[in-house]
């Protein structure tokens, strides 16, 4: 019993192999992995792929951001279950390949001359008639016909006949071969480019990934792999004039840094543009200094236009600011400070103190980046100026403006805007605003005007306050008048002037009235009087609007609203022509481009007390220096990809345009010495061409139909099951 119980194991366990082996090596099981692939792909297609953690944070919230990187959806292309579908696939297509070669082999090299002639009847394409030649001359003519054809052909002789068995394209079944171990090779090819060599060397030599800051000369050899790594891909940033031969592999929990057998110097960082501003050309000019032999190769490195150094490829990946000098002036947006000038480097930072409180408040001043180029697309709304704050997003388009109503133009307009500066600003408590201004004044609505940026979050569009450049294309009108409106003692002088310019002459006891409106409209403005006891004074048009609601009957708002704003812009006009004299220049005469530019400073002032920062930025001068990012790899299994793509077109290429097919002549005599010829024909698929060729070559093979020396009996039978084989 006990030997019986083993045999009744081994058996089911056996058993059990073999159904496993041959449901992996199955079609629905390829199938069904390649669509998970597939899946995958698309997933890793639109969620960005080895992001900060925090930009899928503020993209997609912190819930679904930890459910995103628990399942490794953050770095698809890495996460154990994308390279363990990956290996499953090879082994499937490698049993697949297995099962099946030696079929297919094993059919390449046999004709199947041994069918019956009696078999030849189960075929859908056949045909059989009697000739008056001789059995042998028969042969002679249908051998060299099939040879002339380009049939290749195995003749078996038997007592009461001759079998001719031939065959044309045999490539069709090692397209199969092809086209299968072409994606055993590709999935292989991937694997050893992937980062799993890099993950099994850093188990092995006991590395871990740093997600700390700090420069790279800083960062221990416990986060760093040598020179002697088989397979990696990593990017390398060399600003100019620069050399760097430590470059950085990205990964989900940090980085790693990768030691190269050479040294990256950048002589210079080449960029050439279309007439529109867009680039169409990066290139840098290298020098690859070898640690070993202390060589130095002077290469070009260009878009898709490599260079090779031991084994390691340096492609153009992309360029970024490599420490340009900064020259700023800062315009305080709070009551009672002075404008100044100051200096940095793109990636440096400096502490802003705030004077108004005793030095309490700090502010870190980090300076991120400086855009020379801006390519904007100013297919902006059309349509009149609106009271509402106006948002522009200059990354995608210019928006349209919030309440407006103004329709969206369809047509692109591409246009250089000149340089921009970005910034963070980062409070105590590590919180952090970034802000993006433009150097020079941009166009829009047929009004120049300057663009200040803000955004909380990486995730969102910056929000930029319009400010209007003065008759010299600059800030310094706009920023005297926003100097002179926190001034109380301008302010009363504005309001007299504005009072003795609209009393009428005749009506000269409006004049005290007219003037105490004036002044409590201009202080609520510069939010220097709140409308509420104790209450932060908002300022701006927000505080006339808090005034009316707080102040006014409804009925009454709207014709008390017209008079308010028509004080406020004569008053402000007379304050900006007070602010023209201290800085010794002429009054603005009134005229449409006065009025243009009163209508967007009132605007931009009040827009401004709600501006998130103590100071506006001006990039007054700059000195750039570019930096180029490489991306540099080692990839031993680039060849296997391109050798599988090479095998993938040509299996395909076989299994689609090449037919298998095999054709049977069968010549038996006669009892007057004549020879009778039955025919057939198999194609791997049945088509109108396979029809065609068949009828073609059984009149070659039976003789032409007009002929008398032949007598036909053609048979065809129904379209029905397979036929023999």
């Amino acid at each position: 019993m006990s030997l019986a119980t083993t045999g009744i194991e081994v058996h089911a366990r056996s058993r059990w192999l073999r159904d496993t082996v041959e449901l992996v090596s199955s079609m629905r099981f390829a199938i069904s992995l390649l669509t998970v692939i597939c899946i995958a792909a698309t997933i890793g297609t639109v969620v960005k792929q080895n992001e900060p953690a925090g930009n899928y944070v503020n993209q997609f919230g912190p819930f679904w951001a930890d459910v995103y990187r628990a399942l490794g959806l953050t770095g698809v292309y890495s996460a154990w279950w994308f390279l363990l579908i990956l290996t499953f696939l090879v082994v499937s297509t490698s049993l697949c390949i297995a099962r099946n070669t030696p079929k297919i082999l094993h059919d390449l090299r046999h004709y199947k001359e041994h069918l019956r002639e009696q078999g030849l009847q189960a075929f859908h394409l056949k045909g059989q008639g009697t000739t008056a030649e001789s059995r042998e001359a028969a042969f002679e003519r249908v051998s060299s016909l099939l040879v002339r054809a380009g049939w290749k052909a195995k003749v078996q002789v038997r007592e009461h006949g001759t079998m001719i068995a031939a065959r044309r394209g045999a490539a069709n079944k090692l397209g199969y071969i092809a086209a299968h171990s072409a994606i055993v090779l590709v999935c292989v090819g991937g694997l050893l480019d992937g980062d799993l060599i890099v993950r099994a060397q850093m188990a092995l030599q006991g590395k871990t990934a740093f997600s700390g800051d700090g420069f790279i000369r800083d960062i221990p050899a416990a986060h760093r792999l040598g020179p002697a790594t088989p397979t990696f891909r990593a990017n390398l940033r060399v600003p100019e004039q620069g050399r760097s031969g430590v470059a950085v592999i990205g990964m989900q929990d940090g980085f790693v840094l990768q030691e190269l057998p050479f040294d990256v110097e950048l002589k210079k960082f080449i960029v050439d543009y279309y007439a529109t501003g867009m680039p169409k050309l990066f290139a840098s000019e290298i020098l690859i200094h070898d640690r070993e032999t202390g060589q130095t190769i002077t290469a070009t490195v260009k878009v898709n236009e490599p260079a090779f150094h031991r084994g390691v490829a340096i492609y153009q990946s992309g360029f970024e600011d490599g420490g340009s000098a900064l020259k700023l002036r800062a315009i305080p947006m709070g009551a009672g400070g002075e404008p100044f000038d100051l200096q940095g480097v793109v990636g440096t930072s400096t502490t802003l103190t705030n004077a108004s409180t005793g030095g309490r408040d700090t502010l870190t001043l980090e300076f991120t980046n400086l855009r020379v180029i801006n390519v904007e697309n100013f297919s902006a709304p059309g349509g009149g100026a609106s009271t509402d704050v106006r948002k522009v997003d200059l990354v995608g388009s210019l928006q349209q403006h919030l309440g407006s109503g103004a329709k969206v133009r369809t047509k692109k307009e591409l246009r250089n805007v000149g340089p921009s500066v970005s910034y963070k600003l980062r409070d105590a408590a590590g919180q952090a605003r970034e802000f993006n201004n433009y150097m020079l004044p941009v166009e829009i609505d047929g009004q120049k005007v300057f663009l200040a940026g803000v955004r909380d979050t990486p995730a969102e569009n910056f929000r930029y306050l319009r400010i209007p450049a003065d008759e010299q294309g600059s800030l310094a009108g706009w920023s005297r008048l926003r100097e002179a409106l926190g001034n109380p003692a301008l302010r009363d002088k504005a309001a007299e002037r504005y009072v003795r310019a609209a009393t009428p002459a005749d009506k000269p006891q409006m004049a005290p009235q007219l003037k105490a409106t004036a002044s409590r409209v201009l202080a609520l403005f510069a939010a220097a009087e709140s409308v509420k006891p104790g209450q932060k004074p908002p300022g701006g048009l927000q505080a006339i609007s808090d005034f009316l609601e707080a102040s006014v009957p409804e009925g009454e708002r709207a014709r008390i609203s017209d008079v308010l704003l028509r004080i406020l812009n004569g008053s402000l006009f007379e304050l900006m022509n007070l602010a023209r004299e201290s800085a010794a220049q002429s009054p603005l005469e009134p005229s449409e481009t006065t009025q243009a530019f009163m209508t967007q400073a009132v605007l931009a002032l009040s827009e401004s007390y709600f501006y998130p920062a103590p100071v506006l930025l001006e990039l007054t001068d700059f000195t750039q220096k570019q930096a180029s990012v490489f991306q540099v790899a080692r990839a031993p299994g680039k060849t296997l990809v391109y050798l599988g793509a090479v095998l993938l077109i040509v299996g395909v290429f076989a299994m689609l345009y090449i037919r298998e097919r095999r054709l049977w002549v069968w010549i038996s005599p006669e009892a007057d010495g004549a020879a009778h010829i039955t025919t057939a024909l198999s194609s791997t698929r049945r088509t109108m061409d396979a029809d065609a060729e068949f009828e073609w070559l059984k009149q070659a093979i039976l003789g032409q139909p007009a002929h008398p020396a032949v007598r036909l009996d053609i048979s065809h039978r129904e379209r029905g099951p397979s036929e023999a084989s």
